[in-house]
Formats: C-alpha cells, sequence, structure tokens
C-alpha cells in the first residue's frame, strides 16, 4: 500500500492571480496562504462583522426579553468554538459557523404553535396581535437545536452527506445555491425598507470599492480595498446613519417592528422595543463581562421542540454541503472530497449541541454570506477564519462589545445581504455552463425545481393551517419540512436529476478513463484524488486510523488510503502468454 505525498505549503507562499491575462485582476489569497498581520486582522473582523450582524438579527427576531444582549453573546461565542473546530478537523474550508433560516423558520413554526396564534412567517403574518410568549420558549428552543445537532451529527457520521454529494452533477446544485441565495430576497428587501437611503448608500460603496475602484486606479492601497469592501462600506455608512440619527434627520425600525409587519407592511408600533436607533448608540447597562457558563436547566425535548429540531437538521444537512461546494468553487478549489463534507457536517451537529446544551436557542451550520464574502475579497485564507473565532470568543464573553458589534442599522445589513447573497445565486447559475442548456430534460428540470421551490414554502407560510393532523408535532414537522427552501429543492432537484433519463454529457457528467468513476463536468482540471487540503491535521489523523476506529461508521470521516500499483513492460508481458508460442501450439 503507497501513499500519496502530501504537500505542505508554508505560510509564506505566494498569492495566486485571478486571471493573469487581464492586468487589473487581483491577486488571490489561498486557503494555506496567509496575508499580513494587519491585512489579516482586517479580514477576520470583516468576516466578524457580517456574521455579528446576521446573529443580531436571527436572535431578535426570536427573543423579546431582557437577555437579548447575553443571548447574542452567546451565541457568538459558540459560532467561535464552531467556527475554530471546522478550520481545524472539520471540512478545513475558510467558513464561519452561524445561525441561518435553517434553523429560524422551524423554530418560528415551534412558537407559533406554543402560544396558539398564526405562525410570524417572517413578515408574512395575516393578523397584527403579537403572538404570546409560552411559558418555556427558550428551553423549547434549546431542545430544538439540540435535536438538530444529533440530526447534523448523524447524517455526516454515517456518511450520507458526502454520499449525497459525490451524486450531485451541476443540475443539482445549480438549482439549490440558486435557492440558497433566493432564500433571504424578502427579509434582505425588509431590512433594506427600515431606510432606502442609507441602504442604497451601503449598495454603492461596496459596488464601487469591489467591483469599479481597481480598474481605473491600480494601485496597493485600492487592492487592499477591494478586499475589504464589505468592511469599508459598512463602517461608512454606519457613521453617516449615526450622525443622521444624532441630528434627527433618520428615525429607524426595530427588529421586532420588522418582523412585525403585516401583509401591507404596515409597522406594529411596539412601546417597549428597542428602536435601531437604540441599537446605533448601545445601553451602557448592558455588562462588560459576562462568561457564558452552561445552563441551569435541561433542554425540552417535547414532541414539537423534536419535530422541528428533525426539520433544522435535515435543512441544514443539505445546505452547509452547498455552502462547502459554493466556497471550493469561489476559491478555485476542487470540490471537496465526501470524507470533509461528512467531517464538516459531524463539526456543525457538534456545534449546535454545545450551543444547545450550553443555553444558545438556535443552532449552527455554515454561513452563505460569510462564504460570499470570499468571493467578493477574493481572500480565503484558513488563518483569517481562525483569528475570526477568536474574536467571536473574546465578544463572546462581553455583552457590552456584542451589543456594540451588532448595533448595525438594519438598513445597512439589508444591503450587505442583498449583495452577498447574491454571490451564490450566481455561483449556481455558472455551474449550468457544464450541462447541455438547451436541452429539453434539463430545461423542465431546472425551471419546475426553482420554480416549486420559491413558489409553495411561500404558499404554505401563507396557509399555515392548511396542515392539520391532529398530532401536533407531525404538524409542526411538516409545515417546517414545507415551508424550508433549501430542504424542498434539494430533495426535488436530487429526485428528477436520477429519475428523469437523459445522457452523461447532457447532465454535465463525464466516465473517467482511468478510475470509470462517473465525475462532473465541474470538476475538470482537478486530480481525482483527495485534495491535501481537506486532509485533517496529523494528530486527527492519526486517531482516525486507529485500529478500533476501522468501522463501517467512523470510515465516513476518514480520508480514504490511495494504493499505487507500478507495473512494468517486463512484469506485464512475462504475465501473458507468448503470442509465438500461442500461434505455435494452435
Amino acid at each position: 500500500m503507497v501513499r500519496t505525498d502530501r504537500c505542505k505549503k508554508l505560510c509564506t507562499c505566494k498569492e495566486k492571480p485571478l486571471d493573469p491575462e487581464k492586468p487589473g485582476g487581483m491577486e488571490r489569497i489561498d486557503v494555506d496562504c496567509s496575508p499580513s498581520l494587519l491585512l489579516n486582522i482586517a479580514l477576520a473582523l470583516q468576516h466578524v462583522l457580517v456574521l455579528s450582524s446576521l446573529c443580531a438579527l436571527v436572535v431578535s427576531a426570536l427573543i423579546q426579553d431582557v437577555d437579548k444582549e447575553r443571548i447574542v453573546a452567546h451565541v457568538l461565542f459558540y459560532s467561535g468554538v464552531a467556527t475554530l473546530l471546522q478550520s481545524w478537523i472539520g471540512s478545513r474550508l475558510p467558513l464561519i459557523q452561524a445561525p441561518s433560516l435553517d434553523f429560524l423558520i422551524p423554530a418560528l413554526v415551534l412558537l407559533s404553535t406554543q402560544s396558539g396564534t398564526p405562525m410570524a412567517c417572517r413578515g408574512q403574518c395575516i393578523e397584527a396581535e403579537e403572538p404570546v410568549a409560552p411559558a418555556h420558549p427558550i428551553r423549547e428552543l434549546r431542545g430544538m437545536t439540540l435535536v438538530a445537532g444529533i440530526v447534523q451529527f448523524a447524517v455526516g457520521f454515517t456518511g450520507l452527506s458526502g454520499f449525497a454529494l459525490g451524486h450531485c452533477g451541476p443540475l443539482v446544485l445549480a438549482p439549490v445555491l440558486c435557492i440558497l441565495g433566493f432564500s433571504i430576497y424578502r427579509e434582505a428587501a425588509l431590512l433594506c425598507s427600515d431606510h432606502w437611503g442609507m441602504a442604497t448608500l451601503a449598495v454603492i460603496l461596496l459596488m464601487i470599492l469591489s467591483q469599479y475602484l481597481h480598474s481605473f486606479l491600480r494601485l496597493s492601497v485600492f487592492s487592499v480595498s477591494r478586499r475589504l469592501s464589505v468592511l469599508l462600506s459598512v463602517m461608512v455608512s454606519w457613521a453617516v446613519c449615526a450622525a443622521l440619527v444624532r441630528w434627527g434627520h433618520v428615525h429607524l425600525t426595530s427588529v421586532t417592528q420588522m418582523f412585525s409587519t403585516i401583509r401591507n407592511t404596515t409597522f406594529i408600533q411596539s412601546t417597549n422595543s428597542p428602536h435601531s436607533s437604540d441599537f446605533v448608540f448601545p445601553n451602557e447597562s448592558v455588562p462588560w463581562l459576562d462568561f457564558p457558563l452552561p445552563a441551569s436547566v435541561l433542554p425540552l425535548l417535547s414532541g414539537k421542540s423534536i419535530a422541528a429540531g428533525v426539520a433544522a437538521g435535515l435543512s441544514a444537512s443539505i445546505s452547509s454541503p452547498a455552502v462547502y461546494v459554493m466556497a471550493a468553487r469561489l476559491l478555485k478549489a476542487p470540490v471537496p472530497p465526501a470524507h470533509a463534507c461528512n467531517r464538516g457536517l459531524c463539526v456543525d451537529g457538534m456545534g449546535s449541541v454545545i450551543a444547545g446544551l450550553m443555553g444558545a436557542p438556535l443552532g449552527l451550520c455554515s454561513s452563505v454570506s460569510n462564504a460570499c464574502v470570499i468571493g467578493l475579497s477574493q481572500s480565503g485564507s484558513r488563518s483569517t477564519v481562525q483569528l475570526a473565532g477568536v474574536l467571536l470568543l473574546i465578544l463572546g464573553v462581553s455583552p457590552q462589545l456584542a451589543q456594540m458589534l451588532c448595533s448595525v442599522p438594519l438598513a445597512i445589513h439589508g444591503a450587505v445581504l442583498s449583495v452577498t447573497y447574491a454571490l451564490a445565486v450566481a455561483t449556481g447559475i455558472a455551474y449550468l455552463q457544464h450541462a447541455d442548456v438547451d436541452s429539453g430534460r434539463n430545461i423542465f428540470n431546472i425551471g419546475f425545481t426553482m420554480f416549486m421551490s420559491l413558489a409553495l414554502p411561500r404558499w404554505f407560510r401563507l396557509h399555515h393551517s392548511f396542515i392539520q393532523t391532529g398530532v401536533a408535532s407531525v404538524d409542526v414537522l411538516l409545515q417546517s419540512l414545507v415551508t424550508l427552501p433549501v430542504f424542498f429543492v434539494g430533495v426535488l432537484a436530487f429526485l428528477l436529476e436520477h429519475t428523469v433519463s437523459g445522457t452523461l454529457s447532457e447532465r454535465g457528467l463525464a466516465r473517467h478513463d482511468g478510475t470509470k468513476k462517473i465525475l462532473s463536468l465541474a470538476d475538470q482540471g482537478f486530480s481525482p484524488s483527495p485534495d491535501a487540503m481537506y486532509d485533517p491535521p496529523r494528530p486527527v489523523m492519526k486517531v482516525l486510523e486507529l485500529t478500533g476506529f476501522r468501522t463501517v461508521l467512523f470510515c465516513a470521516c476518514r480520508s480514504p488510503t490511495v494504493e499505487e500499483v507500478l507495473v512494468t513492460v517486463p512484469e506485464m508481458s512475462s504475465l501473458l502468454p507468448d503470442k509465438d508460442a500461442r500461434v505455435g501450439s494452435g
């Protein structure tokens, strides 16, 4: 048995040009490379800023009590823990772990059944009354998070994630990535509606810094501005908004009011909900230091929380591998092998389980917006993400710092979501070039999958009382699954791709000449053997290669050994009968 040599890259490796034929092309920072210290800190702050705003938004949409700042800090802390684990023993891709819509939608379904009022389906409720808080909402949300983490871990641990990803061609990945980007367009527009002027300013600044500035002025400082386009545009827009709020020229809306909007987009005035101007100038009563200790009570595992957790875990098990593929595509790296995908999903599940046990109300999976920032900045260094994880740990023990960082106005946050999630849509569209786009089979599969994945979840959100089986837990499970666009598109695209007949070239696939395996045309140019960038550190590899771990389940997270048999021409000729002797005997 001969192992392939694993290449080792130094941190001082050179940056690779994005497009050598373009004089204005910016150099790309690869995974194993490390930028300068100051640039690395700035890139890490850029990731943290995008993540912290998303955490504040998701937590504020669910939690209405005075401990909201502390819960945000705890979520940031566990996001940092999961991010460090993901970059060390997980998929090894430069990804940030954060709450997502995969957990928010089942959580809203769960809370709606607890309160007995119509579901607060992401700003699309029919009635104006706010739901009455149930007796133990946090405990049930923690129970949902715990179950979701167990589902994520089980899908990765058994190898189902890597197996399914290996059977996903361009016509599966394209609609999944497109819907992954489209899934938040209503939330982004709703946040931008807080103040369209501030949102427009942030979008224009981001476009100028990332796309236009380097074309006119090719100086090194403008290359850095492009890498930090999200950070600089948010900071400038934030400063302008803070000044206008202080002078009384801008009046912003709270997160609670945003998610209490009715169909005609009028806001419900709440006397006790904080306004966005309060986020611009944080509350001084929030403590500076509060270490996230384990919760005093265990998560509540009711039938409804288990059902919501199963739905959230299944949806996250589809979205996270899609984010792995998107990040690899933006980094110009090979698609993640099965063992890396399985390890990554196991780490996602571990992060969700830890968060649920310690007191966080939402689970964790790979952040789409942070992955898209890699495409904007062309900086995918693993050291940057690890530094961001350390910064998240620091923010997690200080609710005051977390509140200050999460005080980005909602309109600016909506602008960042609009630009970053657009890259997910564009990456999905790019996968269509590898398939036959003129094929009637492909036209039907893509159009039907994407249309149904947008139309049906919206219809079920507006008609939440349609599913009534008489069993509350079953209702929560079905209602959560049919209102999750990513789960819907993943299942539908996979089924159509493998049930509707079509040739390999028509589906964007090809058979490898050496291994006879069916590979995606999107992977052309990369070696069929596992890439070294996805291998875990050597101590982890030694643990996984122990005799006690050589079982079927643990093999899903282990790097497969590669055997090379070198056969020389004399050896081959000695094994075959001599042609002349065979003719003479005949």
